[in-house]
């Protein structure tokens, strides 16, 4: 299953459903035809859970009952499409919703209703993460929540109603419609318990701290590998400097201080300035002993 999956059977499992959620599953997952008997709403998922749900829902409120059909597309994963088809009572229960416009068709924006009422938003955002919302699982480390509109000025609603939560929603144009999307962790979290989607969120965080706690731990580990490797670097510098030394006019030309310095490095290649410094019959500072090892290394440099 799914992290989106999980999450929309979460919110079905936890929630109640009301009209302002049946309104928003309508508006995203509905199409409208006419009939001989006037029109025919037909509302379009590829989850069995999420049909069943609509239907309770239209038998809840309206006392009707819907016709489910499916069918399964000739694609290569050969998903299978549920329709949940109403033919009866169609224009009111579009009245109701206030998703009705003039034309016997859909109202392409978001009610004022629900945009002003904290309530009626978390219902109406709930119905629209269900119709067509999708969620990257955050295993992936890309976080990405999207909720497909048909119509531009939907998505700009949803946009708004996102924002009135203090989410950063922003949207974007796609072929066939408008997608209104959140990218940040934070955002995402806050949104699924708006959603009331409280188990996901804590899956989600669990996730993310995790990874992020991983990511800091490699950053680390090849911060670490990058100095070893720096200090065996300048180490071995100064070492064939020190040997270059002992070759040409011997250690006894050092003065006594760098003498010292030499003899240390030469006995620990391994050991880390701050490490070398420590071992010094008189501990130095680190800036002490870097002072002596550029020292040495110009009086070699200097060597004919």
């Amino acid at each position: 299953m799914t992290f989106t999956a999980r999450v929309k059977e979460e919110v079905l499992t936890s929630t109640t459903a009301d009209k302002y959620q049946l309104a928003a599953m309508m508006k995203l997952s509905g199409s409208l035809g006419l009939t001989s008997q006037g029109l025919r709403l037909t509302l379009t998922t590829e989850q069995a859970k999420i049909a069943r749900h609509l239907y309770e829902m239209i038998e809840q409120f309206y006392a009707i009952q819907p016709e489910i059909r499916y069918h399964t597309r000739s694609n290569l994963k050969k998903n299978r499409v549920y329709q949940v088809v109403l033919e009866t009572g169609v224009e009111a229960i579009l009245a109701d919703l206030q998703l009705a416009d003039s034309f016997f068709g859909f109202e392409t924006g978001v009610s004022s209703t629900i945009l002003t009422n904290d309530g009626a938003g978390q219902s109406y955002l709930r119905g629209a993460f269900l119709a067509t919302g999708s969620l990257t699982d955050p295993e992936t480390g890309k976080y990405q929540l999207e909720i497909f509109s048909v119509y531009q000025d939907h998505a700009e609603d949803l946009a708004s109603l996102l924002q009135k939560f203090m989410l950063d929603a922003k949207i974007i144009n796609h072929k066939n419609g408008t997608m209104t999307y959140l990218q940040k962790a934070e955002d995402i979290m806050d949104f699924l318990l708006v959603i009331g989607a409280v188990d996901a969120k804590d899956r989600f965080e669990e996730v993310k701290v995790y990874r992020e706690t991983r990511n800091d731990l490699n950053r680390a580990n090849n911060a670490e590998t990058a100095n070893i490797a720096r200090t065996i670097t300048a180490s071995m510098k100064t070492i064939n400097n020190i040997s270059k030394i002992i070759e040409r006019v011997g250690l006894d030309s050092l003065p006594l201080d760098l003498q010292e310095v030499a003899q240390k490095r030469i006995q620990h290649p391994d050991y880390s300035i701050q490490e070398l410094a420590d071992s010094l019959e008189t501990p130095l500072t680190k800036s002490g002993v870097n002072h002596r090892l550029r020292r040495l290394n110009k009086f070699a440099e200097d060597l004919h």
